[in-house]
């Protein structure tokens, strides 16, 4: 007697068939969406054009550098990533949602830090991780307020406030800050500018393990030209609100037939590029 599967057990299979092919389809576009992408920015005030129609994207885990002279736009467009300045078009979604409605949700899994930026001069160092802690919902608040000071070696300064403090210190309490939270996106805006060698060297080799052990996703300006070869792992090379070049940092130098990064920069700095 010959076996025959009956109508409803072939329905059954083909759904549930059909529902393993969503799955699988949804998993893959989960998995290659960038964790931050940005589409046709464009940044105008009153009559300069700042940044140009930019379209750029972060993978998760990956470290991209922002490179450019100055007045390139890499700050405005960090400004704009971070929902600090509105684009006048443009769209940017981060961890797939729509930063524009999505800002408060986002923001607890982003951080930022700048050598420009002051941090709250009345506290101390202590007192102001704490804070900072406490604005991210962060558990465990005094545990990784030690951690985040041990990381940059200013637990012996817990006690000083603030506006004693030197710039390459304040630039380290800027860094602890924007790790308190461990975040997935990091922004980080000349990170190593005011810092002596010595530490700068270390803060580059945390930054590259944080990344490593965490998958954390960063992004990265810098006019230390041997450390935006190092750091990231793909640069976009700005000129005048427009990306002139992107690529691996040895793409970027191989595409100018420069002899490094620094030789590249110079050339677009001074206008001397093809």
């Amino acid at each position: 007697m010959s076996s025959r599967s009956t109508p409803g057990r072939a329905n059954i299979s083909n759904a549930s068939r059909t529902e393993r092919i969503s799955l699988s389809q949804e998993r893959h576009h989960i998995w290659n969406t960038p964790l931050l992408q940005a589409v046709n920015l464009t940044k105008r005030f009153q009559e300069v054009t700042a940044v140009d129609g930019i379209s750029l994207h972060i993978d998760e885990g990956e470290i991209l550098g922002l490179l450019g002279p100055n007045g390139a736009g890499k700050t405005t467009i960090i400004h704009m990533l971070l929902g600090l300045t509105l684009p006048t078009s443009g769209t940017i979604r981060i961890f797939g949602l729509d930063l524009a409605k999505n800002r408060s949700r986002i923001v607890q899994d982003v951080n930022f830090s700048s050598t420009y930026t002051s941090m709250p001069n009345s506290l101390t160092v202590k007192e102001c991780l704490l804070v900072f802690a406490r604005l991210y919902r962060v558990k465990n608040r005094k545990q990784r307020v030690r951690e985040v000071m041990d990381m940059f070696e200013i637990a012996d300064m817990a006690g000083k406030p603030v506006r004693n403090l030197s710039s390459g210190q304040q630039t380290r309490l800027n860094l602890a800050k924007a790790l308190i939270n461990e975040p997935r996106l990091l922004f980080l805006d000349e990170p190593t500018a005011s810092l002596d060698p010595d530490i700068a060297d270390k803060t580059r080799r945390l930054l590259k393990t944080v990344n490593g052990s965490r998958r954390m996703s960063i992004l990265y300006t810098s006019h230390n030209m041997k450390e935006m070869e190092e750091v990231p792992d793909r640069l976009i090379f700005l000129h005048k609100g427009k990306i002139l070049a992107e690529g691996k940092p040895g793409e970027v130098v191989s595409r100018f037939q420069g002899k490094d990064l620094e030789d590249v920069f110079l050339r677009v700095a001074r206008e001397e590029h093809t």
